[in-house]
């Protein structure tokens, strides 16, 4: 699947070289530093409406009272909301500081033993294809300013960008918000009682749009079609609350 699509390929390129003309801040086809929190919201509403509309098919296999359907579906959505946005806050946390260490570890190599971090940019960039005197130049002017020279060490030997540290609670309150919001909406129908049809086919109803329009969402970043984005996330929460009711409708027979 191409990037752009071949219809607007002529009016994209003037865009995009209009928009070099004025620095990289006008590229906004790039979505530059919201990529991580739409993945993170993505995921979370995603996992929200997955896991509690998989609560509600169980109770509905079971064939449950409504109130068995409220209590359980709240307390995942309180429950593995936190625990998903705690777990995303913890993990953005432990990368940062991997790469804190990492930076330190490179700036005092780069201080103490010179010599042979040189020999590492040298290796780095001939990779890179760069040769004699070009090669040279390179090293030469990378090595020159100590910052530069840790922040190239950090990227070709550890595959790192400085400055590129996310915010831990950022993530966290992200998926957590995305979470409980999307989470929500199988249990509406439950709340307020339609009589126009049962309470179970209603969340079905408001789960299948919602999935197909939180996977579509992410075609606005990845670039893939639009369509077949939403029908993946779709086909996902329908194999989930598929297994989930029939594992109750199970156990309520043999019960």
């Amino acid at each position: 699947m191409n990037i752009l699509s071949r219809g607007n390929a002529q009016k994209s390129i003037i865009e995009m070289k209009a928009a070099h003309s004025q620095g990289t801040a006008c590229e906004k086809y790039h979505k530059i530093g919201s990529g991580s929190y739409l993945r993170n919201m993505v995921y979370g509403a995603n996992d929200g409406i997955v896991t509690t509309f998989a609560v509600v098919a169980g109770v509905a296999g079971a064939n449950l009272e409504v109130k068995v359907v409220l209590i359980l579906g709240f307390a995942n959505l309180v429950a593995d909301g936190i625990a998903m946005a705690l777990g995303n806050y913890l993990g953005t946390k432990s990368e940062n500081e991997y790469q804190e260490q990492e930076q330190a570890l490179e700036a005092w190599e780069v201080e103490n033993i010179p010599e042979e971090e040189r020999k590492e940019i040298e290796d780095i960039y001939r990779q890179k294809g760069f040769q004699g005197q070009d090669l040279k130049r390179a090293v030469d002017i990378i090595t020159a300013d100590k910052n530069n020279w840790v922040r190239e060490m950090m990227i070709g030997e550890i595959g790192v960008i400085p400055g590129g540290e996310e915010s831990p609670w950022k993530n966290g309150l992200a998926t957590f918000v995305a979470f409980s919001a999307a989470g929500l909406l199988p249990l509406i129908p439950y709340l307020i009682g339609v009589k126009i049809v049962s309470n179970f086919n209603l969340a079905i109803i408001m789960t299948a749009v919602a999935l197909f329009a939180v996977g579509s969402t992410r075609s606005v970043f990845t670039k893939k079609n639009w369509l077949i984005s939403g029908l993946e996330m779709f086909l996902v929460g329908a194999l989930a609350a598929a297994a989930a009711y029939a594992i109750g409708y199970l156990i309520d027979q043999v019960i």
